[in-house]
Order: C-alpha cells, then structure tokens, then sequence
C-alpha cells in the first residue's frame, strides 16, 4: 500500500505596499514568517520550501497619475510575481504568496489562469476580502491598485496589468466567487453588478450563515477544478485583526472564520493561496499575524478531535 505523495508548499514573499494607500503591508511576509507560518504548515503534512522574498522597486508615495498610483512599479511587482508564480505551478507545488498589499493578485492570479489553460483546468477563484476590488481608473476615488485586482484580472485595466497571463482578460467574472464584502464604492457597486459578479457580502453571511454561504460558493466544482483563494486579512473583523490599513468593521468574528477555512479544505481542491494585506505596523504584538496563521492551518486541514 503506497501512501499519498506529500504536498510541497512554497512560499513565495512579495515585500511590497506600491499598490495601497497606507505603507507598511511591505513588512507582511516576514511578519507571517515569524508568527510561524512554515512550521504550522509542516505540522498539517506539508513539505514547505521558503523561496524567500522577490524584489523590486521602491513605493515612490507619489500621486496618482492618469488615475493610477505607482503604476510602473504595480506592473513591475506583478510580472516578477507572475513568473514566479508560474514557475512554482510547473514544478507541481502549491504556491503560498505572502504579500504585500492586494495588487499583487493580479500577478499570482494570472499564473494561475495561464497554467490553468495549458493543463485544461478549469479555475475557481474565492476572494476573502472586506472590498470588491473591483475599481478601474475612471471608478476609483484613490487609485490605488490595491483595489482594483479582480477589475484588471477581468480585463478592465492598463495591458501591462490585464495581460500578464498573456491573453486578456485572465479570469471571467463567472469564475470568482467574493465572500465577506462590506465596503464598495458606488461607482464600483454599479460595475460590479453590471459584470455579474458573484458576492457574498456580510448580510448574507449573516441571512444564510457562513455554511450555507461557502456550500454555495464552492458548488460546481470537481476534480479538474483548481481553487484559488485570495486571502485579504482584512476579510477579518478588525476586533480581531487589527494589523491591517483598511479595516472595516463588521467582518467574520473568528469561528465564522475557520468554519470558511475548514470548508475549503473540505473541498480537496485547493492549489494556490494568496495572504495579503497583513500591515505590521498597525498591528498589535504580531497578534493579526498569528490570526492569519491559525486560519491558514484550518485551511489545510487543522480540525478538532471530532472531525477525521
């Protein structure tokens, strides 16, 4: 009897905060590296290889220019990314980004879409996020990229950002599925149901509950399906996640939390992961890094001694 092949994780930092508006989500990946991402990853089975952290350009913090903040270097961010990204997918590992602000899911995103076409899967993407992320240039009201990520993987954005994937768009709206949504902006309200997005947004966590929540949101999937979960910490009430530069209150309280997590990992489908957004310079003690850590254990198969 031979046993299952062990997972490789390879976490891949991105010490950037060049797409968000408030600095300090560029300390992210070592502040996930010191609450212990790696080990707790090894105790739930996995092989973990740390392939440290990209580089690239400065935050410049200057204004927006043409309805973008720091375009250039977002677009420098997500190509190295991307590559890196893709490189991962090819060797048959899970890859881990650890962000690093939210832009940088266009570069994780689009390997993922791009290695989904050349193997004929299909992509499921799962967006745990307080905002839609969903403005363009003409739409938002900061231009910051950082909320624009599911826009530009949809095809609504500069070349340099839609087509990293090497076709635009990277995704179709179809293939998300946004959960925990509280904060839109009006303009981006409108084209967000104009696209047909699929949201999950907190009243109907609240009206449905979280089970009944993620049964729809990971419906119609099967085994050539690859799951992508885009973990925005600020998905968290910040009662419990403070080290973020966007909270907005009313999030998932801590076991609406990990009920999502241990349900995605009940799916068996999971294939790439993005953490992003973690700001430990507005944190207390590390406490959001150790949050997201214990939630990223459920996510990959801690349970209680009630569940095999």
């Amino acid at each position: 009897m031979t046993s299952a092949p062990v997972t490789t994780a390879a976490l891949i930092g991105v010490p950037t905060d060049v797409g968000a508006g408030v600095r300090g989500a560029s300390m992210g990946p070592e502040a996930l590296r010191v609450a212990g991402l790696q080990t707790a990853l090894e105790h739930q089975g996995l092989r973990v290889i740390d392939t440290g952290n990209l580089s690239g350009p400065a935050n410049p913090c200057l204004p927006p220019q043409d309805g973008y903040r720091h375009l250039a270097e977002n677009i420098a961010w997500n190509r190295s990314l991307y590559d890196a990204t893709l490189a991962q997918l090819r060797l048959g590992h899970l890859p881990i980004m650890l962000g690093g602000d939210h832009c940088l899911a266009i570069g994780s995103i689009s390997a993922v879409a791009r290695h989904c076409r050349d193997t004929g899967r299909k992509l499921r993407v799962l967006w745990l996020d307080a905002h839609a992320d969903f403005n363009t240039s003409a739409l938002t009201p900061s231009g910051n990229v950082h909320g624009m990520p599911v826009a530009c993987l949809c095809g609504f954005g500069p070349d340099g950002l839609t087509t990293l994937a090497g076709a635009a768009p990277a995704i179709a709206p179809h293939e998300v599925r946004q959960i925990g949504i509280r904060s839109v902006d009006a303009g981006e309200k409108r084209f967000v149901h104009e696209q047909g997005l699929d949201v999950y947004d907190m009243r109907a966590i609240d009206e449905l509950g979280m089970r009944a929540v993620m049964e729809r949101a990971l419906d119609g999937m099967d085994d050539s399906t690859h799951l992508h979960v885009s973990f925005d910490v600020d998905f968290l009430d910040p009662s419990m996640a403070p080290g973020v530069g966007t909270t907005v209150r009313g999030g998932p309280d801590y076991r609406e939390a990990h009920l999502c997590m241990e349900m995605i990992h009940g799916s068996g489908r999971l294939g790439s992961l993005d953490i992003v957004e973690l700001n430990p310079a507005l944190d207390v003690r590390n406490q959001t890094a150790e949050v997201a850590v214990d939630l990223v254990e459920s996510l990959f198969g801690k349970s209680t001694l009630m569940r095999r």
